[in-house]
């Protein structure tokens, strides 16, 4: 694992609950987290808040799925992207580098093209019919899961639910290759994407 760049938060490293935010949220946990299977645990060594995965360090996250935001009654799994890169992005319109930054991952959808999408997850939103305005003049194309409670940091290791946004880049199997606890730009999140679509 190689680490670069700490922020100094002070993020115990367990980090099943953070207790920083980048946009002041309430201290709802989550919870009863729909996901099978993963070995993937969370932690931040130092409180850093950028964290690179090297391939042999790199362990697999759970499944989980959610309800669309956009298509509501239709159900969004992770395994719904077998065999392509998947970044993940917690937001919420209320967040202010949420805002600043959903341009740079329209970008990287679009970058991705056939092999891999950006995934959602709408967070604190608990107006959905906000969070689709959002999206809809925004001209956002890639899918999110209305998570509210943010269900979905179980799944995913353990990483803060009270950090947001929060950014994860996986690799085609479904690993962790990189963890942004930050907002993001589109150059840094390509450079992570182009070198995971090229691994075998």
């Amino acid at each position: 694992m190689r680490v670069v760049r700490g922020a100094g938060l002070a993020l115990a490293a367990a980090l099943s609950v953070g207790l920083l935010s980048a946009c002041g949220v309430d201290s709802e946990d989550a919870q009863n987290a729909v996901a099978t299977g993963g070995d993937f645990q969370f932690h931040s060594p130092g409180g850093q808040t950028e964290i690179f995965y090297e391939p042999g360090d790199r362990k697999k996250v759970a499944n989980f799925s959610g309800e669309s935001l956009m298509e509501p009654g239709k159900t969004i799994s992770l395994d719904d992207y077998a065999g392509q890169v998947v970044v993940l992005n917690s937001w919420g319109q209320w967040c202010a580098p949420c805002r600043a930054e959903v341009d740079d991952l329209q970008q990287v959808q679009e970058a991705l093209g056939q092999d891999g999408t950006v995934l959602g997850i709408n967070v604190r939103d608990y107006n959905p019919a906000v969070a689709r305005d959002f999206v809809k003049d925004n001209g956002v194309t890639y899918p999110s899961i209305y998570d509210p409670p943010f269900r979905t940091a179980a799944a995913l290791g353990g990483v803060p639910s009270s950090v947001v946004p929060t950014t994860i880049v996986l690799d085609k199997q479904h690993r962790p290759a990189a963890v942004f606890l930050r907002a993001i730009t589109a150059d840094e999140l390509i450079e992570v994407t182009e070198k995971l679509k090229a691994e075998a």
